[in-house]
């Protein structure tokens, strides 16, 4: 382990460590040395200034995604659950591989390979690595302590390849609007959530019914004529709809609102096919449809498990397909949600470099093992899920349908939150207190 740095934020002592981690864990064995290439590994160790010297349990957060990043906390409150968590554990906070400072992947990387090259390095950013990073994080360099986990959106999917392969290392584990189902299948998830997406977008229409003229109107433009973002990207209708990938979290209808309410150059909001779309649009569109590296890269690759009936080819591109609503002439416009497409890589200069790989592995059918259903049947780590009823990324029914199947599950159901819900004060406490009155972390407390 390498410490890089130590210092405080408010409220909070920070430390800044790495390690190296093999590129490719075949034949290799979490906690033993390794040849080959290695990439760096980067995590934060946080914990209360007052506990900085205190032996207290670990508690290490996989992040949501895929390709994001761990938290940059401003403050204990910046991100709600760590100022609950910082009161009972040391808090790990990694950057899973390819984000961050673990050895980013970007399109500096992807320029450099071909497409088989490419979708065989891709292949070693998913949740087999991961797990197998973090694991071997565990063992090395926290001695073989067992800890907590808490997983956010695609935590939960790692949390579930973490118990699929190495629930020795974990105590109990905690999830957040993050159960996937298993088997896992990307086209059956896209038949759950187009539908979702649709009724999103109605219900921000009715809370803002201005905005379903704007929005016809923007898109009359973009079809009609060559619109350029800020950073030389065509602006379509199809990237336009994209807004509504926030529409899961809050407050994203106010955010998406206030996007449409500057649209027009004239400044008073009025809605017409030959109107000017401002600067300040243009700009705003941008950054709300920017795309993280991985992010929409691997995106339908998370729910590749071993070795595949058939090729993904695209699933949300062909379930779309299925949605006449959500074609770009449609009126009243819908918007889409987190679900990638292919004219993503060939529109956009961020993605584009990955479009060879893209290619090559919606064909590909040999993927890692990420869930062994058998192993979560019999399952003994005491796993306590928010499921949120209304999630608009990850069907409740889903997930329920897989909690049914997995030893010592527990789970708490709820509208009061979008997918988001982890990041208040309430939803990491809850669940902390029912696992604490339950037992299930007695080994700690």
């Amino acid at each position: 382990m390498t410490l890089l740095a130590t210092y405080y934020v408010p409220g909070l002592h920070v430390e800044d460590r790495s390690i190296k981690v093999p590129l490719d864990w075949s034949g290799h064995e979490p906690g033993h040395g390794f040849e080959g290439d290695a990439i760096n590994l980067f995590y934060r160790v946080v914990t209360a200034p007052e506990h900085v010297h205190d032996d207290l349990p670990l508690l290490v957060f996989l992040q949501g995604g895929p390709g994001g990043c761990g938290p940059r906390p401003l403050s204990p409150d910046s991100d709600g659950w760590i100022a609950e968590a910082v009161r009972h554990f040391r808090v790990v906070l990694p950057d899973q591989r390819g984000t961050g400072r673990s050895s980013r992947v970007d399109t500096h990387v992807m320029r450099a390979m071909d497409g088989a090259e490419g979708a065989a390095f891709l292949k070693h950013f998913l949740a087999d690595s991961i797990i197998r990073d973090f694991e071997h994080l565990r063992r090395t360099e926290f001695r073989g302590a067992r800890w907590t986990t808490l997983g956010q959106s695609y935590g939960g999917f790692l949390t579930l390849t973490y118990l699929s392969l190495f629930p020795q290392g974990v105590v109990a584990s905690f999830t957040t609007g993050g159960i996937p189902h298993v088997p896992a299948d990307a086209t059956e998830v896209y038949r759950h959530t187009f539908p979702r997406m649709a009724r999103k977008t109605a219900q921000f229409y009715e809370r803002y019914p201005v905005d379903g003229d704007r929005a016809a109107a923007v898109a009359d433009i973009l079809a009609s004529r060559k619109v350029t973002l800020p950073n030389g990207d065509p602006l379509t209708v199809e990237r336009f709809q994209c807004l509504g990938s926030d529409f899961g979290m809050k407050p994203s209808f106010e955010r998406v609102h206030w996007i449409l309410d500057q649209a027009f150059l004239d400044g008073d909001g009025s809605a017409a096919a030959d109107a000017t779309l401002s600067d300040e649009f243009l700009w705003s569109v941008m950054d709300a449809t920017a795309s993280r590296p991985l992010y929409w890269p691997l995106q339908e690759f998370i729910y590749a498990n071993g070795e595949l009936g058939e090729p993904i080819r695209w699933a949300a591109q062909r379930v779309r397909d299925e949605h006449p609503e959500f074609d770009a002439a449609h009126r009243p416009l819908n918007f889409t949600g987190e679900a990638m497409f292919p004219w993503m890589f060939e529109q956009e200069g961020a993605l584009r470099p990955f479009k060879p790989a893209m290619d090559a592995l919606m064909e590909d059918t040999r993927f890692g093992r990420i869930y062994d259903a058998e192993q979560l049947a019999r399952n003994e780590v005491p796993l306590q899920a928010a499921v949120y009823y209304d999630d608009m990324y990850v069907d409740s029914g889903l997930q329920l349908d897989t909690l049914s199947r997995i030893g010592r599950s527990h789970y708490w159901t709820t509208n009061e939150f979008e997918h988001d819900g982890v990041h208040g004060s309430v939803v990491f406490r809850h669940l902390f207190d029912e696992a604490l009155n339950r037992g299930d972390l007695e080994e700690l407390f």
